[in-house]
């Protein structure tokens, strides 16, 4: 008796093709869960570049308004300084 046989070849035939099966079958959620991780990591890079250019422009016109501030401040100090220098001094003898 002669183990290549028929139903030898053709069991190991469905065999391979079984595995094949099973093998394709595991590809796939395997692939699906790593497109949801690029999903989710693409979705948390836009959010951190959002943040940042959100911090980015507050920063910038907070510096904008407080150099105003300050300059509208330094601009009442010396208009103080002119007044006081323009005064006349009294005489001390």
């Amino acid at each position: 008796m002669s183990i290549f046989n028929k139903r030898n070849a053709l069991v190991g035939y469905a065999t391979l093709e079984a595995l094949k099966y099973r093998r394709k079958k595991r590809k796939a959620p395997r692939i699906a869960l790593y497109l949801g991780l690029g999903l989710l990591s693409a979705g948390v890079l836009a959010a951190l570049v959002a943040v940042l250019l959100h911090k980015r422009r507050n920063g910038t016109e907070a510096q904008e308004l407080q150099g105003y501030a300050v300059g509208e401040e330094a601009q009442g100090e010396s208009a103080d300084e002119q007044t006081e220098s323009s005064e006349p001094i009294p005489a001390t003898t």
